[in-house]
């Protein structure tokens, strides 16, 4: 960011002092940045001078705030003095508006100079006329990395029996996350016997939303004998309107509210062999708040061995308090191999004061991939000092997906041991940072407090405003006390006193100090006594003490 400013302040000095190569630049820079309005003075100055780069750019500009027209003249004055950029942008605007000799003109003119996107539209414009030269730009655009252009080639090859060809342009595109060359990369791997590669692209276009994949990788992982898995990407599927398999079609409707045609298919599971029937029965009558007919579901594949119906049966004896008619099912479960029965016996023996039993079923549940059994590790090995042990348990438990992993991590990575209501923010390692950035998109309040403090470290306040008012509007009293501060440095000392007010109500004691402090210089001395009175019963000591002593300030000024 340092290096981004003294760029933009090197070029807006040359600007000043009338270097048209200055200008462009320095609008371009602007323009990226999303700032057009400070954009569009230095590219037409720049234009006036002859500049074609700034000509290409402020017809960009100009078409974002909607002047098509306007961009489109000077884009065709940059087009014509050789930019590639502007020709391709001024074949897009004419083919958008049906001038299809036009568009093929222009586009034309950027793909011959080697303009990537240029020869990817011509192609595009070709193919849509039954043109046999698409192929040719199809292609040039695929050896310069375009993934589309690569898939669609790809596709030309496959249609002409080239198989070989077409994939190696599908592992081009794939390679470049195209979920569609994906797919039908593993629909070619799978049709030779590669069973394994074929997995991993499905994998991959599945991952990235293509519903196909996931039905396709579904039936290879069921095929392998991973059930668990197989339904899980049978059911993405399914919600996407591709789903094949009774369970996941169950889940499907169940999700949708369809709970009478769910229970069709969980029972035509059932009805075939499939124990997952019953448990899914279970989890829809639990979901409608029907118990006892989701006891009797659970019960059923439970003793046929299901060990995620023994855990649920479980839970459910647990929330009625029947914590003796749970244990031998969550026993049972967990020797099974069902890592949520094992953390829930974790918290039934923790429950009980027995941390040793509870350690060790944390420890089981972690070892297998449970986020908050490794979180809850983590914490019994801070408590001990084996900061090394408690570190690799966050690390877990954070890739899991656990946000308070994930702040502790990156509390751990900072070296600092910081308390809940802490105001000084450490340097923080970059990948600390990263740890705390992964918590606060999850909603972390302490972590969005640490993320701002990280940010007005380095002098981005902004960025420190930000995540100080989401951390504050999701109820952080640390985080309205330090947005206050930093809105009272910037010279809002009325909304940071709102912050104030409202972390001090919420019973920060530095706040309803600040707040006793502005009282004082405003003159407002009995409201002034009223935040020393709340700052001395918040705390922490330091805070008392200084409140006290200004209390007893306002009481002689009240008395003089």
């Amino acid at each position: 960011m340092r290096e981004e400013a003294e760029i933009e302040a090197r070029h807006r000095r040359a600007a000043e002092q009338g270097d048209p190569g200055a200008m462009s630049a320095l609008g371009t820079l602007l323009l990226r940045r999303g700032d057009l309005d400070a954009a569009e003075p230095f590219l037409r100055a720049a234009v006036q001078h002859g500049d074609r780069a700034a000509a290409n750019n402020l017809g960009l500009l100009l078409n974002q705030h909607g002047h098509a027209e306007e961009a489109a003249g000077w884009w065709r004055i940059a087009a014509v003095a050789g930019s590639a950029a502007a020709a391709h942008a001024l074949g897009r605007f004419y083919r958008e508006r049906g001038d299809e000799p036009g568009a093929e003109y222009w586009l034309r003119q950027a793909a011959e100079s080697g303009h990537t996107l240029g020869a990817y539209a011509l192609a595009d414009l070709l193919d849509h006329r039954r043109d046999v030269g698409a192929e040719r730009w199809f292609r040039a655009a695929a050896e310069h990395g375009h993934r589309e252009a690569a898939y669609r080639l790809a596709h030309v090859c496959a249609e002409r029996g080239e198989d070989h060809e077409a994939e190696q342009w599908y592992r081009q595109a794939a390679a470049r996350r195209h979920r569609r060359a994906a797919l039908r990369l593993g629909t070619l791997l799978e049709e030779r016997g590669e069973l394994k590669e074929a997995g991993h692209w499905y994998l991959t276009a599945a991952r990235d939303g293509e519903a196909r994949a996931a039905c396709a990788l579904a039936f290879l992982l069921r095929d392998a004998g991973d059930l668990d898995q197989a339904a899980t990407w049978w059911r993405r599927a399914a919600q996407a309107g591709d789903g094949n398999a009774a369970n996941a079609l169950g889940a499907l409707h169940a999700q949708e509210g369809e709970t009478q045609t769910a229970e069709r298919w969980y029972r035509t599971a059932m009805e075939a062999g499939d124990v997952n029937g019953a448990y899914n029965l279970g989890l829809l009558c639990a979901g409608q708040g029907r118990s006892p007919q989701a006891e009797q579901w659970y019960r059923k594949a439970a003793y046929a061995g299901h060990r995620e119906a023994a855990n649920a049966l479980a839970v459910l004896l647990l929330q009625r308090g029947d914590a003796a008619g749970a244990e031998p099912w969550l026993s049972k479960a967990a020797e099974a191999g069902s890592i949520d029965a094992a953390f829930n016996l974790g918290i039934l023996h923790a429950a009980r004061g027995d941390e040793s039993t509870a350690r060790r079923f944390y420890e089981r549940a972690a070892a297998s991939g449970h986020a908050e059994a490794a979180l809850q590790v983590a914490i019994a090995l801070q408590q001990e000092g084996d900061h090394h042990g408690a570190e690799r348990h966050l690390r877990c438990a954070a890739g899991g997906g656990s946000p308070e992993a994930a702040f502790r991590l990156g509390a751990l990575l900072d070296r600092r041991d910081r308390e809940d209501d802490a105001e000084v923010a450490g340097s923080g390692s970059v990948e600390a940072e990263e740890w705390y950035e992964r918590a606060a998109r999850q909603g972390h309040r302490r972590a969005q407090v640490r993320l701002g403090m990280c940010a007005a470290k380095r002098g981005d306040v902004l960025e420190a405003a930000g995540w100080y008012r989401q951390a504050a509007e999701a109820g952080s009293r640390n985080g309205a006390f330090n947005l206050g501060l930093l809105l009272a440095r910037e010279g809002s000392e009325p909304e940071a006193a709102l912050w104030w007010t409202r972390a001090a109500n919420a019973g920060h004691g530095r706040a309803a100090l600040r707040m006793a402090l502005l009282s004082a210089r405003r003159g407002s001395l009995s409201e002034a006594q009223s935040w020393c009175a709340r700052a001395i019963s918040c705390g922490p000591a330091e805070v008392a003490e200084r409140a006290a002593r200004l209390t007893d300030a306002v009481a002689h000024e009240l008395t003089a």
